[in-house]
């Protein structure tokens, strides 16, 4: 009888610990923000009938040049969003941003049937897109892109175009280094006007 506590003491333990070694990302990026893309009630047909579950779709960012996007499904929809969250944060990635607030070069994107194209504007012209595309721009930290899908509206598809297009992403200073060039060689030929006129890129 002494030990029937300590076997429930120790499950709450074992449950600590997992609590604590899973959201190991969630230290430093005390600041995240999550936004839910879409949630969708699916049904599996059993034996006894139909069972019905929640699968919902995230998108976590640091609003610094870090995004990332996830998938969960569950019986109830606090489970399924709490799954989808913590893959997103588990896969997030790093996309240079131009003056912290726009992308460095047009990207386009494709994932199946989704197509999505993205361009870099001028300040003030504020988040142009819709749907899951402008919920991954405004995690990520942009406040000046003009984004369109051309593609399949399916969230998923669009997502996952929208996060192809940003891996392929670069900034002056990456290309520079791979080309054996200074960065002023490639921003004297810049001019798509993107840039704030008083701004000195990096």
């Amino acid at each position: 009888m002494a030990h029937q506590p300590q076997r429930g003491g120790g499950g709450n333990d074992r449950n600590r610990r997992d609590n604590r070694n899973a959201p190991a990302v969630d230290g430093p990026d005390s600041d995240i923000v999550e936004k839910l893309v879409h949630i969708n009630r699916v049904a599996a047909t059993v034996k006894g009938g139909r069972r019905f579950s929640f699968a919902a779709l995230m998108v976590v960012g640091d609003g610094k040049g870090r995004v990332g996007f996830g998938h969960g499904k569950a019986r109830e929809v606090p489970e399924a969003i709490r799954k989808a969250t913590e893959e997103a944060k588990k896969t997030m990635i790093r996309v240079p941003l131009r003056e912290n607030r726009t992308l460095h070069h047009d990207g386009n994107g494709r994932w199946g049937a989704g197509k999505i194209m993205m361009r870099a504007a001028p300040p003030g012209t504020g988040v142009i897109a819709g749907g899951p595309m402008r919920a991954v721009l405004e995690t990520l930290g942009v406040q000046d892109v003009v984004g369109k899908s051309t593609g399949s509206s399916n969230p998923y598809n669009m997502i996952r175009a929208t996060f192809e297009a940003l891996k392929v992403q670069s900034s002056p200073r990456q290309v520079a280094s791979k080309r054996g060039k200074k960065v002023a060689d490639l921003m004297g030929r810049r001019n798509d006007g993107a840039s704030a006129p008083e701004a000195v890129e990096s």
